[in-house]
């Protein structure tokens, strides 16, 4: 347990912080999963769409610091490789 004022205070703040870290994540990954879907169902147009709506999201968790730059990079190139080869 935090003693002094500041550490309780960075002990609230982190708090906060995990709570937004973990809802931007979990939406990260659902508009991720919803891809995967579109591309498994073999359709080309819904996972464009999907795509569409993932990167920005992608790309926002890795500016925030919830994942790192290059994972979200790795990320969005893999799914857009896989997206173009469905034509």
């Amino acid at each position: 347990m935090a003693n002094t004022t500041s550490a309780k205070k960075a002990s609230r703040k982190i708090a906060r912080r995990t709570t937004i870290n973990v809802n931007r994540r979990s939406r990260m990954r659902s508009l991720v999963r919803k891809v995967e879907e579109a591309i498994t169902g073999g359709d080309a147009k819904k996972a464009r769409e999907a795509l569409k709506a993932a990167e920005p999201a992608i790309v926002r968790a890795a500016q925030t610091g919830v994942i790192h730059r290059n994972t979200a990079s790795r990320t969005v190139s893999r799914l857009t490789a896989r997206v173009k080869k469905l034509g």
